[in-house]
């Protein structure tokens, strides 16, 4: 498979260049400036397990934005929440953030899993089947797909194709339609409530090209582009134990068409951490909050925390690594600060390599990554967001 960020490359030429203008075109409150002199550096937040767990806000967290926050309530340095999650509205995350830590959190402070998809502008007005939980219609049209089919509208039209529930297996055997218009691509935002129903329908389109109400009698490949976000086999809540994320429904997905098929599913477009493409995203919102502020210097440096290595940790080396060969932008580094306050604990083993034959730690990653090993090492492992924001302070020679 090739490497995730040879695949960003492949998906959308010229990413920088499309993720600051997109970026720089949100809108926003003019900040005020304060005494301090401009930064050069900012954040990139994880949320859940850096800030959060659950609905409960980690105690560090609060003690981190004290540091952060200035007494007129204004941010000291730019910062962004990066979040895999994409099951609910930018604005409605933006308000639960405010709630939690105490101070004004944007929208355009915050970039879901899907966030990234306003740039596949070659898909927007294509006839999509969109699968998720939340708001779905609404995300998918805030990210600029102007037809979108859910998956339950998919099933009332076709109820015959949803049989694994008996209870909701229809009672008669309704007359086939003709009337529905084809769908031409396939959109996963994260995880749906009901996999099977999902699973079973997504397939459905894939292998008829479209035409669930038809039968092909070989499945088209390549397959109608399907794009997704969040990638991220676990995730941490208030359980002792991680939670399934998308990326257990995508392998789910991926697993089935293979085995059906004897062909591997592709994807037109992989979105959230550890993608390049939404630490680029990432990079222009920085950038847009640093213009706001009228803070002239660039922001260099980037520190990039989180709980999850194979996310957080993986995606902010493979982005440090992409700036050190490229031309354009402000960017010099991506330092990756690795807490434990979410799926990472020091007393559990890491995913150090990719098990082979029953050895060593599970590979968690996406099967499409380019596995390096390497990239899975912290810069700096610390306790919790506290001592992260502490750290940086200090290294850029700020006052703490």
């Amino acid at each position: 498979m090739a490497a995730l960020g040879e695949a960003a490359a492949r998906w959308a030429p010229g990413l920088w260049r499309r993720a600051a203008r997109a970026a720089a075109g949100f809108g926003g409150r003019r900040f005020a400036s304060g005494s301090q002199s401009p930064p050069t550096f900012g954040f990139l937040l994880d949320i859940d397990g850096v800030l959060v767990r659950g609905h409960q806000v980690i105690p560090a967290a609060r003690e981190a934005f004290r540091r952060l926050v200035d007494p007129q309530g204004q941010l000291r340095v730019p910062v962004v929440f990066v979040t895999n999650a994409g099951n609910m509205l930018q604005r409605s995350k933006a308000q639960e953030l405010s709630a939690l830590l105490g101070f004004q959190v944007e929208p355009d402070q915050v970039i879901l899993s899907h966030s990234p998809m306003k740039l596949f502008s070659q898909h927007h007005d294509k006839r999509m089947l969109v699968s998720g939980q939340g708001p779905l219609v609404e995300n998918a049209r805030a990210l600029g797909f102007k037809h979108v089919v859910t998956v339950d509208e998919l099933r009332a039209a076709f109820p015959v194709l949803d049989m694994v529930d008996l209870q909701r297996r229809p009672k008669t055997t309704p007359l086939p339609r003709n009337d529905f218009p084809a769908i031409e691509g396939v959109l996963l935002l994260g995880e749906p409530v009901r996999w099977e129903t999902s699973l079973q329908l997504i397939m459905d389109i894939l292998l008829s090209d479209g035409n669930p109400g038809t039968g092909l009698a070989t499945a088209p490949y390549p397959h109608l582009p399907v794009l997704a976000s969040n990638t991220d086999l676990l995730w941490m809540a208030e359980a002792k134990m991680p939670r399934f994320g998308h990326g257990t429904f995508l392998l789910c997905l991926e697993a089935v068409y293979r085995k059906v098929t004897g062909r591997e599913l592709c994807y037109a477009g992989l979105m959230g951490k550890p993608s390049l493409l939404t630490y680029q995203y990432a990079e222009g919102l920085l950038a847009r909050q640093a213009a706001r502020r009228g803070w002239a210097a660039p922001i260099r440096s980037l520190y990039a925390v989180g709980d999850n290595p194979m996310s957080d940790i993986y995606g902010a080396n493979l982005f440090h690594q992409h700036l050190q060969t490229r031309r354009e932008g402000a960017a010099r580094s991506c330092t990756a600060i690795l807490v434990c306050t979410g799926v990472y604990s020091p007393q559990a083993p890491g995913p150090a390599a990719p098990a082979l034959g029953g050895e060593g730690p599970p590979f968690h990653g996406h099967r499409d990554l380019g596995f390096n090993p390497g990239l899975l090492q912290a810069a700096h492992v610390v306790s919790d967001v506290h001592e992260a924001v502490r750290l940086v302070l200090g290294k850029e020679g700020w006052a703490l």
